[in-house]
C-alpha cells in the first residue's frame, strides 16, 4: 500500500457507536477506524474496501455513546468531519459503481442508527456533511455524482416533512442532469456578432464548457489560469481543446463591454434563449462552473473545482 493511501485511510482505532446515553465528564473517543483484512494486498482493493466499510464501526447500532452538540456517538464532531473529508478522498480513488455502493451503504447504516435511537444525531450529522462536502458550491470536494445518491435517499426518508423530501428530490434531479459519461445537453449560443452556434457543433477532441459572468472575480481568476497555462494554450492552438465561455444572463451590454478580457481563440457566447438558467438543461448553481467534455460531448468532469480541472487538463 502506498504511503498516500496509508495516511488517508489508516489510523489507530477504538470502539464507538451510534446510540446515545448520558454521561458526565465523558472523555471523547477517537474515531473507530476499521482494519484492512490481511488478504487485501493491492492499493486499489484497499481503496475499494475502505470506501465501502469506512463507517462500519462508527455506525454500529449495537454500540452506545453520548451524542450532543459536540459529540457524535462519543466522537468529537470536528474529528468526524475530518474523517468524512478523508473518506471523500477515498471515493475519488474508486470507480463510480463502488462510490455509489459506499454512499448508499453509509445512508443505510445512518438510518438504522436513527431508527434505533432518535436522540442520536448520527443521521442528521451525515446529512449535514453530505451537503457541506459533496454539494455546497464552495466545497473543493463537491461532486454531484456522489450527492445524487445521498439526496435521492433523503428524498424518501419518512421522518422528513413533504416539503423537506421535495427539497432533496429537487437537488437529486439537478445532480442527475448531464451525469458523468453521458452526452451533455446541447444548446444554442450566440457570439459577439450575433452568429448562432451550438455546443454539439464544436469540433474538438475536448471541450471545456465554462459558465461565467463579466466582472466575476473568480471567473477572472480562471480565465487567467487558463491563459497562463502553457499546456492549455498548446492544446487550443493545436485544436485539441476548445473553450466555450458562455454567459447565461440578460445584461448583454455588460457582457459586450467585458469582451476584451476574453481570449480571442475561445468561443465566447451568450444564451439567446435564456434556457440554461432555467435549470432544465444544466444545473448552474453558482458562477463560475466548469465542465469538460470529450469529442462526442460526453461529460468527463462536471462542475469541477478549478484545481481539479486544471490538474486534469495538464495531464491529458
Amino acid at each position: 500500500m502506498s504511503k498516500r493511501i496509508y495516511i488517508i485511510l489508516v489510523a489507530a482505532a477504538v470502539a464507538a457507536g451510534c446510540g446515545q446515553k448520558k454521561a458526565e465528564r465523558f472523555t471523547a473517543l477517537p474515531f473507530p477506524d476499521i482494519t484492512l483484512p490481511s488478504m487485501i494486498q493491492s492499493q486499489q482493493d484497499a481503496a475499494e474496501y475502505y470506501a465501502v466499510h469506512y463507517w462500519d464501526k462508527m455506525t454500529d447500532p449495537e454500540r452506545s455513546y453520548p451524542s450532543d452538540s459536540l459529540l457524535v456517538s462519543g466522537v468529537r464532531k470536528d474529528d468526524l468531519e475530518q474523517k468524512y473529508a478523508n473518506w471523500i478522498g477515498v471515493l475519488d480513488l474508486v470507480d463510480l459503481k463502488t462510490s455509489e455502493k459506499a454512499i448508499k451503504n453509509l445512508y443505510d447504516k445512518a438510518l438504522v442508527c436513527e431508527k434505533k435511537d432518535g436522540a442520536s444525531n448520527v443521521f442528521e450529522t451525515f446529512e449535514e456533511l453530505a451537503d457541506k462536502y459533496m454539494y455546497n458550491v464552495n466545497s473543493p470536494m463537491r461532486n454531484d455524482e456522489y450527492y445524487l445518491h445521498y439526496a435521492a435517499r433523503l428524498a424518501t426518508y419518512e421522518g422528513f416533512s413533504q416539503g423537506e423530501r421535495l427539497k432533496f428530490a429537487h437537488k437529486a434531479e439537478g445532480c442527475a442532469l448531464n451525469r458523468l459519461g453521458q452526452k451533455a445537453a446541447d444548446f444554442r449560443f450566440a457570439d459577439k456578432r450575433g452568429k448562432i452556434h451550438t455546443l454539439h457543433g464544436i469540433e474538438a477532441p475536448y471541450t471545456l464548457l465554462f459558465f461565467s459572468n463579466p466582472g466575476c472575480e473568480a471567473c477572472l481568476n480562471i480565465i487567467n489560469m487558463l491563459k497562463e497555462e502553457p499546456k492549455v494554450s498548446e492544446m487550443i492552438a493545436a485544436g485539441t481543446l476548445a473553450v466555450l465561455n458562455i454567459y447565461i444572463d440578460e445584461d448583454l451590454q455588460g457582457w459586450r463591454d467585458y469582451m476584451p478580457i476574453y481570449p480571442e481563440d475561445w468561443y465566447n457566447g451568450f444564451d439567446p434563449d435564456l434556457v440554461i438558467r432555467g435549470e432544465e438543461l444544466y444545473s448552474v448553481r453558482a458562477i463560475p462552473s466548469l465542465y469538460l467534455l470529450d469529442k462526442e460531448k460526453r461529460v468527463i468532469l462536471k462542475d469541477a473545482p478549478e484545481n481539479k480541472m486544471m490538474s486534469y487538463l495538464v495531464n491529458l
